[in-house]
């Protein structure tokens, strides 16, 4: 007798609108889980900021999703977040403003820039402004997980609070010498401060004693006041 013909396995009907299923990780690999943040996101467009806080609430992320810089400004001003996720084109309002007003009074908060029109000129104006990076809509959930996940990591956002001050601190010392262009060896001689131990601050290694907070922002011109807000704190 002849081997029956073997019976086809039937495919499955995709559901129309619905996301593709993932393929499950073999045994033994598990995903990585994010790291909780507080973001808050200015965009016009209602439907997106449903999407955006569905989609990141399930992450695990405190999400607060505006419409108006106003709400914006409102919102940092009474709970600091990790992230601010800026659209760039609301209308007659321009991203660029709202940017700039970010910049001048939270100067170190990580800002995303979300465009749908991304151009090489926007692009290079908004960087001027030390946003950490660029996403061009229409983007995957997962493009916008992975460069959350490269703040997360890159700034120690939505760790300790003692860690991101002394991550945070680091970084706005280390901007403010190359700005002035002094080494090392120039900010020790200016402060009484070892370089090894002003190394260690930049690096966010440790946290400068107030005494030596007040030396490093004197002898850089700058307030420390302004440093710890700019941190978020």
């Amino acid at each position: 007798m002849p081997d029956p013909t073997p019976i086809p396995t039937p495919i499955p009907t995709p559901i129309p609108g619905a996301m593709p299923t993932s393929t499950p990780a073999p045994t033994g690999q598990h995903e990585q889980m994010p790291v909780p943040l507080s973001i808050v996101a200015l965009d016009d467009d209602a439907d997106f900021r449903q999407f955006l806080s569905m989609q990141l609430a399930q992450d695990g992320h405190d999400v607060r999703a505006l419409g108006t810089p106003e709400e914006l400004f409102a919102s940092i001003e009474a709970r600091v977040p990790d992230v601010v996720l800026l659209d760039m084109h609301m209308g007659r309002t321009t991203g660029a403003a709202v940017l700039r007003e970010v910049r001048r009074r939270w100067a170190r908060l990580c800002v995303i820039v979300v465009t749908g029109y991304p151009s090489m000129d926007s692009m290079r104006q908004t960087f001027k402004q030390d946003v950490f990076d660029y996403i061009a809509k229409p983007f995957s959930i997962d493009e916008l997980r992975r460069v959350l996940a490269q703040a997360a990591g890159a700034l120690n956002l939505g760790g300790r609070a003692e860690v991101r001050l002394r991550a945070e601190l680091g970084r706005t010392v280390r901007l403010a010498r190359t700005q002035r262009g002094w080494t090392l060896k120039e900010l020790s001689d200016a402060t009484g401060i070892s370089s090894s131990q002003l190394s260690s601050v930049e690096r966010g290694g440790h946290l400068a004693s107030l005494e030596s907070l007040l030396a490093i922002a004197g002898a850089l011109g700058a307030r420390p006041s302004a440093w710890l807000e700019g941190a978020g704190f």
